[in-house]
């Protein structure tokens, strides 16, 4: 016992935690599962290596990590030739036509998350984000940082809606949102939150509002005409008149900006809100002595190296929606990553 207290395997395995990510990353990047996923039967190295245009060596090398994460499965047929295939999480998750995938979530993390983690040194010491030192541009203004090409554009919105095709249906029906018939999902970018929230409510319809350049985007690849309950309002929250709704939904959205600005936003919504109506909030919670959870905790991180904001205690959201005149203040925790609060005016 001594000698196993001794044995720092947990700070091995903290300080080498890079290496499970960058595993991942690469594997979905040069396309592992997606072969996999199309073969009709396991592939073996020498089948695989030459169709990701790799080297048998390094292709073996990736896929037994992967093997060894729960990511692939392998066995061995008779003539002792290992056969590799996707394992039924990594086919659901990691496959770019399932519609639960995450693999852009992946690619967003990988190629710009990632980036942006090499100078936490950097906004530890500014309190800063460090978007100019990652990509070279000025993050003065959050989105324009964010949105810095359509393609990152484009990459960040697969990123929410992959999101929200796993996570959206837990904080859309955390209470019941029946009686507010007409619902604004304000930064509502891909509208996979807004899809989750008509599929639960048949008689709600909701409007989403975002920046012009998202809602062209939104409508040209993630929203069909065809989603007669879903329509769009092009508009900046800060700078524009809202529209008037029952609900209005702010899903990861406080968590990018100070709390001046969130209790400016909130007041906004407030007095644009329909009396008997509320707001919803979805974000990752912290515990209220701050041991935790540690997911929120690491995203709390991330959003200083990325944002304006943090990951806050269910206590902190509740001050800001009592200062901005919401009342009845109700949290309900999922159990996954994202929670959700429930506030009346």
């Amino acid at each position: 016992m001594a000698g196993e207290e001794l044995y720092p395997r947990k700070i091995l395995q903290y300080m080498e935690g890079f290496l499970v990510s960058k595993t991942l990353f690469c594997a979905c990047e040069l396309g592992v599962f997606e072969q996999l996923h199309e073969s009709p039967h396991p592939l073996s190295v020498s089948e695989l290596a030459p169709a990701l245009g790799c080297s048998e060596d390094g292709t073996e090398r990736l896929l037994n990590a992967c093997v060894s994460l729960e990511l692939l499965n392998a066995n061995t047929d008779p003539s002792g030739t290992v056969l590799y295939s996707n394992t039924e999480m990594s086919s659901v998750f990691l496959t770019k036509s399932s519609p639960t995938s995450l693999y852009n979530s992946i690619e967003y993390s990988s190629r710009t998350i990632y980036l942006c983690w090499h100078y936490l040194n950097d906004a530890v010491r500014e309190g800063k984000n460090q978007y100019e030192k990652a990509f070279g541009v000025n993050s003065k203004d959050l989105f324009e940082a964010l949105y810095r090409s359509d393609e990152e554009m484009v990459k960040f919105m697969h990123l929410m809606n992959s999101i929200w095709n796993i996570c959206g249906r837990d904080v859309v029906t955390a209470f019941d949102l029946s009686p507010f018939k007409c619902v604004c999902d304000l930064g509502g970018c891909s509208g996979a939150l807004a899809k989750q929230c008509v599929s639960a409510y048949p008689e709600s319809t909701v409007t989403i509002f975002d920046l012009p350049k998202v809602v062209r985007t939104s409508q040209q690849h993630f929203v069909s005409p065809q989603d007669e309950r879903i329509a769009f309002c092009e508009g900046d929250f800060f700078k524009d008149e809202l529209p008037q709704a029952d609900l209005y939904i702010l899903a990861r959205i406080l968590h990018d900006w100070t709390d001046q600005r969130s209790v400016e936003l909130l007041a906004k919504i407030y007095h644009s809100c329909r009396p008997g109506g509320g707001v919803l909030l979805v974000e990752a919670l912290l515990y209220e002595d701050n041991s935790g959870p540690l997911t929120a905790q690491l995203y709390s991180l991330n959003m200083l190296v990325q944002t304006e904001g943090r990951e806050r205690k269910a206590s902190d959201y509740s001050r800001l929606l009592n200062t901005a005149g919401f009342t009845q203040v109700q949290i309900h925790n999922t159990g996954k990553i994202y929670d959700a609060i429930l506030a009346l005016k």
